[in-house]
C-alpha cells in the first residue's frame, strides 16, 4: 500500500493524502481518563475527614456530653449539606460533593454553643454562602466554619458562645483528637502547619507570661482543650483556604499565632475568641497575596521564556 501511494500520480496522491490526512498533522490529543479520587484504607479520601470527625464527636458526646443537643448538631449538618446543594447548582451548575458542607456542619455543630436552634441554621448558612459570595479569582478566601463561627459571636454574643471547657483538658480526649487529627492531616501532607502553630503558641506563652505577670502554664493551658486541637487539625490546615508552598503555609501559621497572641494582649471582646479572630484576619490576607503572587508569576512567565 505504501508503494502504491508513492508511485501514484498527483491525483492519486492527493485523494490518498485526503483520506489519511496531512503529512504533518499531529494527532489528535488523546484525552486522559478522569482519575479516581485517591483512597485511604479503601475508603475515597474525601470522605476520611468527615468519618473521622464524626467519631470524634460520637465519642466526645456520649462519655462527656459535649453537645448542646444532638438535633441541633443536625439541624447544623442538614443546613449546610442543603446550602451547599443549592449554591453549587446555581453557580457552578453541577451537584457539588457534599463531604465538604458535611464537615462545615458538623465543625458548627461541634463548636457554637447556644440555648437556641437558630444559630446553628444561620452559622451554617453563613459559612457555605462564604464559599460562594466572598471569592477572590475564583478562590473562597475564608475558611467557612471560622468565618460563620466569627460572624455569629460578633453579631450575637448574647446568645452564642463557642466551645470552651465541655470536654474539660482530660487526656484522653487530647490522645484520641490528636491520634485521628494526625492520621487526616499526614495524608494531606499538611501536619507541617499543625506543628509550626503549636510551636509558636508554646513560645508565646512565654512572651504573654512576661507581660502579664501571669504563669506561663495559664498562658499554656488554652492549647490543651480539645476546642484548640479541632481548631490545629480540621480549621487552620483547611486545604482550600490555605495558601501554596511549605514554607508560606508555616509563615502563615506562624502569624496566625502571633496576632492570637496580641488579641489575647488586649484583653477584652477579642481576647475570648482569639484563636477564631486571628485565623478570620491573618487568613483571607494571606490567600489574596497568595493570588496575586501566583498572577504576578503566571504573567511573567512569558517574558522569561
Amino acid at each position: 500500500m505504501k508503494q502504491d501511494i508513492i508511485g501514484s500520480p498527483p491525483l492519486a496522491m492527493e485523494a490518498a493524502s485526503t483520506a489519511v490526512g496531512p503529512a504533518n498533522a499531529q494527532p489528535a490529543p488523546v484525552k486522559a481518563a478522569p482519575s479516581a479520587p485517591p483512597k485511604l484504607f479503601g475508603i475515597d479520601q474525601r470522605f476520611v475527614a468527615p468519618l473521622l470527625i464524626s467519631c470524634i464527636l460520637l465519642v466526645g458526646h456520649f462519655t462527656t456530653g459535649i453537645l448542646e443537643s444532638p438535633l441541633k448538631t443536625l439541624l447544623a449538618i442538614l443546613t449546610s449539606i442543603a446550602v451547599e446543594m443549592i449554591l453549587g447548582k446555581l453557580f457552578t451548575k453541577k451537584w457539588p460533593h457534599i463531604a465538604s458542607a458535611y464537615i462545615s456542619g458538623i465543625s458548627v455543630g461541634i463548636l457554637v454553643r447556644s440555648p437556641a436552634m437558630w444559630p446553628y441554621a444561620l452559622c451554617s448558612a453563613i459559612s457555605i454562602t462564604s464559599k460562594y459570595v466572598l471569592r477572590v479569582k475564583d478562590r473562597h478566601i475564608w475558611n467557612p466554619s471560622n468565618f460563620g463561627i466569627c460572624m455569629m459571636l460578633f453579631l450575637a454574643s448574647d446568645t452564642v458562645a463557642s466551645l470552651s471547657i465541655q470536654w474539660s483538658n482530660s487526656a484522653w480526649a487530647i490522645l484520641l483528637i490528636w491520634a485521628l487529627g494526625s492520621i487526616i492531616i499526614s495524608r494531606l501532607k499538611r501536619f507541617h502547619i499543625t506543628l509550626t502553630y503549636v510551636v509558636s503558641f508554646v513560645a508565646f506563652t512565654f512572651l504573654r507570661s512576661a507581660i502579664t505577670g501571669h504563669p506561663w502554664q495559664a498562658e499554656l493551658a488554652p492549647i490543651t482543650g480539645p476546642m484548640y486541637q479541632l481548631y490545629i487539625f480540621f480549621m487552620i490546615t483547611d486545604p482550600k483556604t490555605t495558601v501554596h508552598g511549605k514554607k508560606a503555609q508555616m509563615l502563615v501559621a506562624f502569624l496566625v499565632a502571633a496576632m492570637e497572641c496580641a488579641l489575647r494582649l488586649t484583653g477584652g471582646f477579642f481576647a475570648i475568641h482569639a484563636p477564631y479572630y486571628a485565623l478570620f484576619i491573618v487568613g483571607p490576607i494571606a490567600n489574596v497575596i497568595d493570588i496575586k503572587r501566583a498572577e504576578m508569576k503566571a504573567a511573567a512567565a512569558p517574558i522569561a521564556a
